[in-house]
């Protein structure tokens, strides 16, 4: 996304929230592995320890955060920083999150390639009666080659499409065990025999994807609850958020839409481009080929990447909005609006001292330009 300055300022915690939640949903994005979301040796996180996302967790929930959310991480990409070496469980640190939070969502995230369907649905409905019914699956289908090469877990005869085939008898197989006494499916790529799987979660977790090929926002339509879509601008993010809600309506559903967004907040716009600045000197650029080189674009023209590599090659493994709080609030909202997106994921470079700030002086900001409405009422 564009980089955007303003001015602003900064004073000690007090976050003088609203009481009611705005009608968008804002979580925030776990550094659940070092380096957390920049590739730099200037980033300034560089572990991946349960305590330092524990203390993020339980501030989301006191500022008034919607969800945590954590990815699945199982090879990093080398360089200087060793880029995400060293990383978390997903499905054990969410588990553990919930039982120190009691409102905010706690999503997961799971590679279909990877675990096995019945697996699945007892471990996330364990994440729901830990967390009272707040438990969220995010679904990746896996283009992680060389993560799932080394445990020979990848499926050379499955191509990108056929993944999704894949994940529809997955997911298929798990709602059906939240709900049936026992399960028997007899598929392509999986066998159920009179499987049972209880207790039941206490309500269907909510369901998110970010797939977005063609195929991808088919079964992201049909199967899931939300979508987080990225682009290279405005305008593509927006075809991406506009195009997916109309092919949830075409099957019947309706479904929303999220990006996430790396926040460089300053206490003036040059002090927050200083700040960004830093983290580019310090880029670590065999992180990024070797970043590049697991999702296939080592020796792809610059231009003709994937936004997400875009970003990297300026040290960011996600789009950014760098400027004052007053001009992050102002970005927020205008690409809210813009692209019609329903929440944010937000990243920050140090979540400690970044979320007391947006807590403060950028939130209240986009709450009351997005009240909540009744077809909000059930929002992450």
């Amino acid at each position: 996304m564009t980089e955007i300055a303003g001015k602003g300022s900064i004073r000690p915690p007090d976050f003088g929230l609203p009481s009611d939640r705005g009608g968008k949903d804002l979580g925030v994005f776990l550094p659940m592995a070092n380096g957390g979301w920049i590739l730099s040796t200037n980033s300034p996180i560089r572990d991946a320890s349960y305590n330092y996302n524990c203390k993020i967790a339980v501030l989301a929930e006191e500022i008034g955060l919607d969800f945590i959310m954590s990815m699945a991480k199982w090879r990093g990409y080398g360089g200087t920083t060793q880029q995400w070496r060293y990383a978390l469980d997903s499905q054990m640190l969410m588990a553990a999150l919930a039982a120190v939070t009691k409102r905010v969502k706690v999503l997961t995230t799971v590679h279909t390639l990877l675990q096995n369907p019945a697996v699945t649905a007892k471990m996330i409905t364990t994440l729901d009666l830990i967390s009272n019914g707040r438990a969220g699956l995010n679904i990746v289908t896996g283009a992680y080659k060389g993560e799932f090469e080394q445990m020979h877990a990848w499926q050379n005869a499955v191509s990108h499409d056929e993944r999704y085939d894949l994940a529809e008898e997955w997911i298929t197989i798990i709602k059906r065990l939240w709900t049936e006494e026992a399960v028997t499916f007899d598929g392509k790529y999986f066998t159920m025999d009179d499987c049972q799987s209880d207790p039941k979660p206490a309500k269907q977790p909510f369901l998110v994807c970010a797939g977005t090929s063609e195929r991808g926002m088919r079964f992201t339509a049909d199967q899931v609850d939300a979508m987080f879509c990225g682009g290279k601008d405005d305008v593509e993010l927006a075809k991406i958020s506009t195009g997916m809600k109309v092919m949830a309506r075409e099957s019947g559903r309706s479904i929303k839409t999220y990006t996430m967004m790396n926040l460089v907040i300053g206490e003036t716009d040059a002090a927050a481009q200083a700040q960004a600045d830093y983290f580019r000197e310090g880029f670590d650029f065999e992180a990024c080929k070797g970043m590049m080189r697991a999702y296939g674009f080592l020796d792809a023209e610059i231009g003709k990447e994937n936004s997400f590599v875009q970003n990297a090659r300026s040290s960011f493994m996600s789009a950014k909005i760098i400027g004052s709080a007053d001009t992050v609030a102002k970005r927020l909202i205008e690409l809210i609006d813009r692209c019609e997106l329903d929440g944010i994921m937000l990243i920050f470079p140090e979540y400690l001292q970044s979320m007391p700030i947006f807590a403060r002086e950028i939130m209240p900001q986009i709450r009351t330009r997005f009240p909540e409405r009744k077809e909000f009422a059930h929002a992450v």
